[in-house]
């Protein structure tokens, strides 16, 4: 059965969506967006794709109208309509009373902060809402962590759902609160202040000029613009850095928007794993420290990263460079002259991500991030450094390094070569006391030199060991070919390209039986009554492993066998019933 309000996910950014409502091939509304009030200005569907009123009487009954043809299949009539019984609850700051009046069920579910925590009604599975309706929000809000707690479990537990949080939003904290995974809005705020006589813009309200307007239909130009701002934000991956950007506006969204980053660094299935070569990672202040995917790398760095084999022995400790990947700097190619060996591990010291191994500079985000090269370091980003050093050092057990930087590295328990001694990294006697240190420790540990495509090989192995989950596939493997396009192949089958458009492999069909024999990738089981013919959507899905990361490569099994590749498209927590594609088909094995 069709769902009453056709929807589907155009683009993502962490739980930042934009939704496209009605046909999906042509969608005739999109999201975020508003839902309007009565007196309202009437804008224009694609902005406001609902209205919404109040009863006045006892028990209150909310209603919410569609302004377009979103129900399929037809998208003739405007449609579809809700409405349900809001009730009456406490406020928040009284979570532990179960007391007030029932909030109705329907496809509009209205949900407070107490009916979170008494109505054992919401953990039904059947229940699937297609707007859910957080009433106490702007309540929540002023209390400390329950508006990001809220959002998030909501998200989680109803993620096909789009969720409203009436009278909280407003042009000033529109990007922090869909990035929090908010979908609609409304006007109220933005009548609060026109009733004060200010102009509420996305950096927060202020005075009018002599030649601005301070009425409703004034205070919308500034939501709508502020819309088109977040949309653009979201298709291009950069939602964050707005979200960043406008926090600075008020200390209390600097709250949310650190407890939200708190609670994402928590939940496996959220950040990415690839994105196009063409996605900045933006760290453009202090702030980058602290978000998530920084925390993921470094507790991937300091817990899950394996050097390779041959490199175990001594470190070299270089630079990072504004270009990336590092070995194309102008920099790199004269430390890479200096070293002239392929029996070190060379690894780049960089904010804000703090360490990152030559090995492992073509993948996100350390191929994507973008930085300002500034020479100063705050305490914060040595401490990583420090923290990632003394990790890696613990469980490789290098017998050397040699340090390029002029960081202190005597808290190591290492022999530690300086070859900088307050030289620029790039000074003539730098690089030459660096290929020094490098022919020394050649000599005294017996360090030899790789084979090109043995180094790739090593190269390949430690990016599988991220991506894949294991390196075991790759055993038997070959490296053939050139750049731009390393090939692995197996007894002269290609199993997979190295892929620089994604910064990712790409398999063949004839990698699915190796990968899957090796357990390889995440997995994700169809039921078995159905054939999948396209790409994998939620209502194709028996189950599905809930770490799954948007951009990774997917097992698809049904039956107990593996019937091929797909490449996730939406994160772990979408899987449990967002609707539209959730995996792009990737390989398929040809039926017998």
């Amino acid at each position: 059965m069709a769902d009453a309000l056709g929807r589907t996910v155009l683009h993502r950014d962490r739980y930042g969506r934009m939704w496209g409502l009605g046909d999906r091939k042509s969608p005739s509304a999109k999201t975020p967006a508003l839902v309007l009030m009565a007196d309202d200005p009437a804008l224009p569907v694609d902005y406001a794709p609902f209205s919404s009123a109040s009863s006045t009487s006892l028990p209150s009954v909310l209603s919410i109208r569609s302004r377009g043809s979103f129900c399929p299949p037809e998208f003739k009539e405007n449609g579809p309509t809700y409405s349900v019984n809001v009730g009456h609850v406490l406020p928040p700051s009284l979570e532990d009373a179960n007391a007030g009046e029932a909030q109705g069920t329907s496809s509009l579910l209205p949900v407070s902060w107490q009916r979170m925590n008494h109505d054992d009604s919401l953990t039904d599975p059947s229940l699937s809402p297609e707007i859910v309706v957080l009433t106490d929000a702007v309540q929540l809000a002023s209390q400390p962590g329950k508006l990001p707690t809220a959002v998030m479990t909501l998200k989680h537990r109803f993620p096909g759902a789009l969720l409203w949080t009436p009278g909280l939003g407003g042009p000033d904290n529109l990007s922090v609160l869909v990035s929090m995974g908010v979908d609609l809005f409304d006007l109220a705020r933005c009548r609060e202040a026109s009733a004060n006589g200010v102009v509420l813009t996305a950096w927060g309200p202020r005075l009018p000029l002599d030649h601005e307007a301070t009425s409703v239909e004034a205070q919308a130009y500034h939501m709508v613009k502020t819309l088109d701002e977040v949309r653009a934000a979201v298709m291009t991956g950069s939602l964050r850095t707005l979200a960043v950007q406008q926090s600075q506006s008020s200390p209390r969204l600097v709250e949310h928007l650190r407890r939200h980053q708190d609670l994402v660094a928590g939940n496996e299935g959220v950040l990415a794993s690839h994105m196009p070569a063409t996605t900045e990672f933006a760290c453009f202040s202090s702030n980058a420290l602290t978000d998530p995917l920084v925390a993921d790398w470094e507790r991937f760095m300091a817990e899950d990263y394996e050097a390779p084999a041959p490199v175990r022995n001594v470190m070299i400790l270089l630079p990072c460079s504004a270009r990336k990947p590092y070995r194309l700097s102008k920099s790199h190619g004269q430390f890479l002259r200096a070293i002239g060996s392929t029996g070190c591990h060379e690894v780049m010291m960089t904010s804000p991500l703090g360490l990152v191994p030559r090995d492992l500079e073509d993948v996100w985000p350390a191929a994507n991030y973008d930085v300002p090269v500034t020479g100063d370091w705050s305490s914060d980003e040595l401490g990583r450094v420090r923290r990632m050093l003394t990790a890696l050092v613990q469980r490789v057990g290098y017998r050397e390094i040699i340090n390029h930087t002029d960081m202190d590295l005597s808290f190591l328990a290492v022999d530690v070569v300086n070859t900088r001694q307050g030289q620029g990294s790039t000074n003539f006697d730098a690089l030459a006391r660096l290929t020094a240190a490098v022919k020394d420790a050649r000599e005294r540990y017996d360090l030899k030199n790789q084979k090109n495509n043995l180094r790739l090989k090593e190269h390949f192995r430690s990016i599988a060991r991220k991506v894949t989950g294991t390196d075991a596939w790759c055993e038997a493997l070959v490296v053939r070919g050139k750049l731009p396009r390393w090939r692995l192949e197996l007894d002269g089958t290609q199993m997979a390209v190295w892929s620089i458009d994604r910064n990712g492999f790409s398999f063949s069909r004839a990698a699915i039986d190796l990968l899957h024999h090796h357990q390889a990738l995440k997995a994700v089981v169809l039921r078995e009554d159905v054939v999948w013919k396209g790409d994998v959507f939620a209502q194709l899905v028996e189950k599905a492993d809930p770490t799954i990361r948007m951009g990774d490569d997917l097992r698809v099994l049904q039956g107990g066998k593996c019937i091929g590749l797909a490449r996730a498209v939406a994160a772990g927590w979408e899987w449990a019933g967002t609707p539209g594609t959730l995996a792009k088909s990737h390989q398929r094995k040809k039926k017998s």
